[in-house]
């Protein structure tokens, strides 16, 4: 039985309610990982998940390139879905699932394929490498819900991501290699 002193309840935790003085905890699985931070003392509402990812929790894979959604280079996947995690409020990921480029093992096969890329008439998947992240994040998702895209629906799924080293047939030409990965491993099952 909560014990009252003077009109204030004591032993008995009272949920936060917007304009209260109780910080509010946002939690975010991050690859893996369950990471709880304190609204207002920890990050404020308008900071963005990139931001949190990169400098509070050090996942530098992601790339901030632009800052305004345009680029697709600090792309992550919350909850299965490729997402602008520049674009993204930190308060927005509160019990999400996040996962960044380290979350996914050194052989996926994404990872393997766009490592591999480097055919005669398409080029390479990756120049320069600061975009390559975000395309793998993209990819990533793509072949989760479809794991045999034709390349129409690949250049439809990466338009959102720009590579500045022109690397583009390379790229298309990773993710076809990993959905031809994903279908091998599957048969080999």
């Amino acid at each position: 039985m909560p014990n009252k002193e003077n009109g204030v309840t004591r032993g008995v935790r009272e949920p936060a309610v917007a304009g209260s003085d109780q910080p509010r905890e946002i939690r975010i699985r991050v690859n893996g990982s369950w990471r709880s931070f304190r609204l207002e003392s920890d990050l404020s509402p308008a900071t963005t998940l990139s931001y949190v990812l990169r400098e509070k929790l050090g996942f530098t894979g992601l790339k901030v390139s632009c800052d305004e959604g345009a680029c697709g280079a600090c792309t992550v996947i919350q909850d299965g879905k490729a997402v602008l995690s520049c674009m993204v409020l930190a308060v927005e990921a509160d019990g999400r699932d996040v996962t960044t480029i380290e979350g996914l093992p050194a052989d996926d096969p994404v990872v393997q394929a766009f490592a591999e890329q480097s055919e005669p008439g398409y080029g390479t998947a990756m120049q320069c490498g600061y975009c390559t992240p975000g395309f793998v994040m993209t990819a990533r998702a793509l072949l989760n819900d479809n794991p045999s895209p034709t390349l129409s629906e690949i250049k439809d799924a990466l338009a959102g991501n720009i590579c500045r080293c022109g690397c583009y047939a390379g790229i298309a030409q990773a993710v076809l290699r990993a959905s031809a990965k994903i279908a091998a491993g599957r048969s080999a099952s």
